[in-house]
């Protein structure tokens, strides 16, 4: 790292275990992601229990990649009053931060699938207006479900079957199969 790193206790007695485990988790990271540049992680009580001891642990963890946004983890977690150490919550900040990393570093590589096609061209295959649905066809693919709520503009009312559509299709399925995440006329069709 180009700064040393920052290790701050907030309302909280210091630590040096917890600080033996951030810098072993930093140093992890700087061994995976040789691009860091900066760390601040931020340890603090985030509020006294009824009790008044075993105050919950949260923790911030920053990390600066060059010419990237600041990478962000936060988590928090109740002490253990057997212990008192909060590992779980370290560890689940810090897992946060190295899967940020690598998805930072896969996008670098171009190994994250971007879709070319995001958006296709299809026509309505099927239309039921008064329950506000209908299904798309795009070639060779499987019908696409859609409803009144995935129009772009608004405008299902001047669908009929045989309107041909722009399509983005969801991630995931719908409950009746593949479906559309927005849908929008095509908008020669719509000059006519």
């Amino acid at each position: 790292m180009q700064r040393p790193l920052e290790i701050a206790f907030k309302d909280l007695d210091s630590s040096d275990f917890v600080r033996n485990l951030v810098e072993e988790r930093v140093d992890r990271l700087e061994r995976f992601h040789p691009h860091i540049i900066g760390c601040r992680v931020v340890i603090e009580a985030t509020h006294r229990s009824a009790e008044g001891h075993h105050p919950p642990l949260g923790i911030s963890v920053e990390v600066d990649v060059a010419n990237r946004p600041r990478i962000v983890a936060k988590d928090s977690e109740a002490q253990r009053s057997m212990k008192g150490d909060h590992l779980a919550a370290i560890n689940r900040a810090f897992e946060a931060v190295e899967r940020q990393l690598e998805n930072l570093s896969d996008r670098q590589r171009g190994e994250v699938k971007f879709h070319e096609n995001a958006r296709q061209t299809g026509s309505i295959v099927r239309l039921f207006p008064e329950q506000g649905y209908g299904f798309i066809e795009i070639g060779g693919g499987p019908e696409l479900y859609f409803t009144r709520n995935a129009m772009v503009d608004g405008n299902f009312d001047e669908l009929k079957v045989g309107t041909m559509v722009q399509v983005t299709q969801a991630i995931s399925e719908g409950p009746m199969g593949p479906q559309a995440s927005s849908v929008g006329i095509v908008s020669a069709q719509r000059r006519r």
